[in-house]
């Protein structure tokens, strides 16, 4: 479908020639020149936004106005509160966050004909990819047959999800799927759907040059700014406004640079690099904001250090973490396959247009920090956010005050801080425990690391680390180690590619012979995937009360997600992961200490087995190869046979099948009128939870397992499921019944309703200890509106949409916390649910709240963005207080989308108005 460009009343459209290939373009220096403004000094991540204005410009969505302020930004030092119209050129789905996408669109062409429209208006104008990744389990681990069953098994579990998927693959225009097996989303993005520089024609039939740019329903959508792609992660919601030509409401973000000089050291990775880095911006605050990284230091990353760096833009809170154009991404989208005329035009429009990285570039930022790269050590980040990174050296020392805190026996010092400059940690009370395992010969010890997964595409998109891993393997499989018999062991990679240069460095027969088999192309581990451990080890880890570990080389660590069975978890580079799984174990200096011993006793330590630099890079130059990407993606859309042998409709609106327990047609739409409502006063609500700060989406709407005894578990259990089939929470997300009980029962989260208690529960009407779901189905009964009370950083983590439609769901009308992670407030805007941010010293300790507390909030009728407004808390003794708060609705379009119920329904009636097309 042709991209539909704006009028150009300042002229700036130009043309380029490179080779034979002519085309047009938006030309910054031509804005220049017209007039519009100074933009020599604007960093080009904001070059790109910039551009997008001059491309859209039509005089009512985009003005000149809008143009001129990115340079008013550059004068007021990286400033700027303008809201804009932006028009990413695509959507990026995985299949977690794709299904309900999907499951929305289709419910939106039942929507549409209800209100008398045409349903073809619900096809997407912008080009849609989604990559099934995530719905791989690691069931088989260890042996060769693992790729395979596992795969067996993802289909078997999948089937309803995949024909929905191929249904809507050929039912909507504009919409490709990548199957199952291939790879995650964005390695996949990365490798081969990005292109740096993208061409479309436009409605004359012109083709027209414009930077790559994309919004994704996944929060790491972030990886592809390593190759100067701008992309971001939005909820499901936002996505699908964007798919449908609806631009995205945003203002004109500050720009946070951060310089990079010197280089990486022997023995250090890209992961350490990252970690630092993620560690650095959390403690500098830049939720909401563009980073771009700049620095002569530039010249010594490789791409693929960047995608790294930007994969982890959501840890560190970012909207984007931005790499330049230059001579390096050239160079990568050489060696991964991409067209020799597309790379000539890459160069020619970066450096034409502005975007191209110089020697000595330093643009105006908003704020800066720099960061000498010889510094950085080697680490892991852990137990439960990604930020608190730990020096390998000090990684006992920090597991155990992990433990002393955990076991209560801090107080044998005078403080928790005291404990980190304790002399030694056995001159103190030994807060670790052991406990046998039935019909094994070892026992089992707190810090006991029982998953090691080489997994994520944060790291198995890069050649340097996963070469590195496999070189660690080799070197102690030759010396004849083995992982310890409590570790389950995985390999997943991001793309098939990776698998290809391992077989041919032989590095893959190496990582089998310590347990790194092959597990599956997909997200696994990372997303929470890990599988099931060993019944006699699960057993005694709940039986002995022990806190388990697992290492894995993803992005995500928080509580909760990798494994029931596992209370610490560790981000780390892959070779570490396999050295942790020689190990066994937190409780060692890995550094110096012993890491294992040879059959004939010898000790082993790290440096006996860690590759070096020189080995590496040897080994990539011969393996990762311009063939190898070329062959691997050369079927990219076509699948095996099993996706070939999936059956499904080719109707142009679903049909939905009744029994099923994954696909159901959701509510949103369902007796919808033509004219939208008001917003309106929130009086005598309830509090269905009272959370603390760090809530993440992980913790509001959970993607793992769950048990029979959960509100989702006894759902299935009604519709004789066997617990065997539950599958996940992330893989059932198009049924809206299992993902409303779902909501708010993550194993971990406490609700400070309850004194003591973990896992979703709160007080009812009655106040009596219940379920959050069956809470809020009687709150519904009585016709009482609900609010969530949170802390800082609420929403954290994966954009994940149902914890915005989850919530809204429950009947909650408002979320109030002292601030919100950029993407998690933007879903709920998103579903009609109203964010509130604590003003002044309030905060929910301050206000001495119990949960037990009536709340109004008034003002809403005639709701500005971000106006303050008031609320009265009344508290259970009858006394009241008067406070105010901050509307979180940001934009005026907002306004109109919670007016209209959401942005869906926004959307919605907007096409229902517009014309029948014409047979």
């Amino acid at each position: 479908m042709p991209i539909t460009v704006g009028h150009d009343s300042a002229n700036t459209r130009k043309t380029l020639t490179v080779g034979d290939q002519s085309v047009a373009y938006y030309s910054i220096a031509a804005a220049e020149e017209a007039g519009l403004g100074d933009f020599s000094k604007l960093p080009a991540a904001l070059k790109v936004v910039l551009e997008n204005m001059l491309r859209f410009e039509d005089g009512k969505t985009v003005t000149h106005d809008d143009i001129k302020a990115f340079s008013e930004w550059a004068e007021n030092g990286g400033k700027g509160t303008r809201e804009l119209s932006y028009r990413p050129a695509r959507v990026l789905m995985q299949d977690f966050t794709g299904v309900p996408a999907v499951v929305d669109l289709a419910a939106m062409r039942d929507g549409i004909k209800a209100l008398g429209g045409d349903p073809q208006k619900i096809n997407p104008l912008n080009p849609v990819d989604l990559v099934i990744d995530h719905s791989v389990m690691i069931d088989e681990f260890g042996n060769p047959r693992a790729f395979q069953m596992n795969v067996d098994r993802e289909y078997e579990r999948n089937m309803e999800r995949y024909q929905f998927l191929k249904w809507g693959q050929g039912a909507f225009n504009n919409f490709r799927v990548v199957p199952p097996g291939t790879g995650i989303c964005h390695q996949v993005n990365l490798e081969y759907l990005a292109q740096t520089v993208w061409t479309d024609e436009d409605q004359n039939g012109e083709t027209v040059a414009y930077p790559d740019t994309l919004v994704g329903t996944d929060s790491h959508t972030t990886m592809v700014n390593g190759a100067a792609v701008l992309g971001w992660g939005v909820g499901g919601i936002e996505a699908e406004a964007a798919m449908l030509g609806q631009p995205i409401s945003m203002l004109i973000p500050e720009v946070v640079g951060f310089k990079l000089t010197g280089a990486m050291t022997e023995g250090t990775t890209a992961t350490d690099l990252v970690l630092k880095v993620v560690q650095m911006l959390r403690e500098k605050g830049v939720v909401g904001k563009f980073v771009e990284f700049y620095g002569d230091g530039l010249d010594n990353v490789p791409l693929a250090d960047r995608a790294t760096i930007g994969n982890m833009a959501p840890e560190y809170g970012a909207t984007c973490g931005f790499f330049p154009i230059d001579a390096e991404t050239l160079r990568y989208l050489e060696q991964t396959g991409r067209a020799k005329d597309r790379i000539a035009l890459v160069e020619a429009y970066a450096k034409e247009n502005g975007f191209w990285r110089h020697p000595g570039y330093e643009p105006i930022y908003t704020d800066t920090l720099e960061l000498d790269m010889s510094t950085v050590v080697p680490a892991i980040s852990g137990p439960k956010r990604p930020q608190d990174h730990v020096a390998l050296d000090r990684a006992k020392e920090a597991f155990f005050n992990v433990m002393a805190e955990y076991r209560g026996v801090d107080e044998s010092a005078e403080s928790t801080d005291m404990l980190a400059e304790a002399p030694a940690p056995d001159t103190l009370v030994d807060p670790f425990k052991t406990y046998p395992v039935e019909g094994e010969d070892y026992e089992l010890r707190d810090g006991a690391v029982v998953i090691a997964s080489i997994t994520s595409c944060t790291n198995t998109s890069n050649p340097y680390v996963m070469i590195g891993a496999g070189l660690v393997a080799r070197k102690a499989a030759a010396l004849g180690l083995d992982r310890k018999p409590w570790v389950k062991t995985s390999l997943a990679p991001g793309s098939q590619v990776v698998s290809y240069y391992l077989e041919a460095a032989g590095l893959q027969e190496d990582l089998d012979k310590i347990g790194f088999n092959l597990v599956g192309y997909g997200c696994t581990t990372c997303i929470g995937n890990s599988g099931p451990i060993q019944k006699e080890l699960s057993e005694a880890i709940a039986e002995g009360d022990l806190v388990a570990v697992s290492v894995l080389s993803g992005n995500r660590n928080f509580e909760g997600r990798i494994s029931p069975d596992v209370r610490a978890n560790y981000l780390a580079s892959p070779p570490l992961v396999v050295a942790y799984a020689l190990a066994g174990t937190m409780d060692i200096d890995l550094a110096n200490d012993p890491i294992a011993q040879t059959p004939d006793g010898k000790d082993v330590y790290l440096k006996d087995i860690w590759p070096s630099q020189k080995e590496i890079a040897e080994l990539v130059e011969q393996t990762v190869t311009r063939e190898a990407f070329q062959s691997k993606y050369a079927d990219v859309f076509k699948g095996d046979e099993k996706w070939q042998d999936v059956e499904t409709s080719d109707a142009e609106t679903y049909d939905w099948p009744a029994t099923s327990t994954y696909v159901q047609n959701p509510p949103y739409f369902q007796g919808m009128g033509k004219e939208p409502g008001e917003i309106t006063n929130i009086d005598g609500a309830r509090i269905l939870a009272l959370l603390g700060d760090m809530v993440t989406t992980d913790h509001i709407s959970p993607a793992g397992s769950f048990k029979e005894t959960t509100p989702a578990g006894k759902y299935l259990i009604e519709r004789q499921v066997p617990v065997r089939e539950f599958n996940s929470y992330g893989s059932r997300r198009g049924n809206h019944e299992v993902m409303m009980r779902g909501t708010f029962a993550n194993i971990r989260i406490r609700n400070e309703m309850l004194s003591g208690v973990e896992g979703g529960y709160t007080k009812g009407p009655d106040g009596k200890e219940t379920s959050i779901f069956e809470a809020a189905m009687a709150y519904q009964d009585q016709g009482t509106p609900l609010v969530v009370i949170g802390g800082e950083q609420y929403g954290a983590g994966s954009s994940r949409d149902w914890a915005a439609k989850g919530t809204a769901l429950l009947g909650v009308k408002a979320v109030i916390a002292e601030n919100f992670e950029r993407i998690h407030r933007s879903n709920l805007v998103g579903m009609g649910v109203i964010p509130f941010e604590f003003t002044g010293d309030d905060t929910r300790k301050t206000l001495e709240l119990t949960g037990d507390e009536e709340i109004a909030i008034h003002g809403l009728d005639d709701i500005k963005p971000q106006a303050e407004v008031p609320c009265t808390i009344t508290y259970k003794n009858g006394n009241k207080k008067e406070i105010t708060l901050k509307c979180r609705i940001d934009t005026a379009i907002e306004i109109e989308y919670v007016e209209h119920g959401g942005v869906l329904h926004y959307v919605l009636r907007n096409l229902a108005q517009e014309p029948m097309a014409a047979e």
